[in-house]
């Protein structure tokens, strides 16, 4: 049975000290509990640059510009109920003050650290391709 595809994106935000931030989900929505690399949705009318730059405004209250997003790889994911689709930039510059503003935990994680953290099965696979550019 086909199931419907689910189009999101995320970043892996590395810091001067090579570390990559991670965003807990929050709880009542799905996989609360688990570390991610933050993102978002992609709308249709959108590019996923565009998506990213928004979605990490409203979930952390940072300005990315898409120049500074760099594609690195991308997740497809069979999940109960949709086709997960996910590219996974990095991006080293952006601007503003981190502030969660779902009220969910972040993480500064080392790359030496990143398989530490509980993940949702599409992010995890992730940190391998990470390892290679931080």
């Amino acid at each position: 049975m086909t199931k419907p595809i689910l189009f999101v994106v995320a970043v892996a935000l590395v810091d001067q000290d090579h570390r990559v931030l991670l965003a807990q989900r929050p709880a009542g929505k799905d996989m609360a509990g688990l570390w991610e690399f933050p993102g978002g949705k992609v709308h249709q009318d959108e590019t996923p640059e565009e998506a990213l730059c928004r979605e990490i405004k409203e979930e952390l209250a940072l300005d990315l510009s898409p120049t500074d997003l760099t594609p690195l790889t991308f997740a497809s994911h069979v999940y109960e109920r949709f086709h997960l689709f996910m590219p996974l930039y990095v991006c080293w510059n952006w601007r503003g003050i981190l502030i969660p503003q779902e009220g969910q935990a972040v993480v500064w994680a080392a790359q030496n650290e990143l398989e530490n953290y509980a993940m949702p099965p599409a992010d995890g696979p992730l940190i391998a391709a990470l390892k290679g550019v931080i």
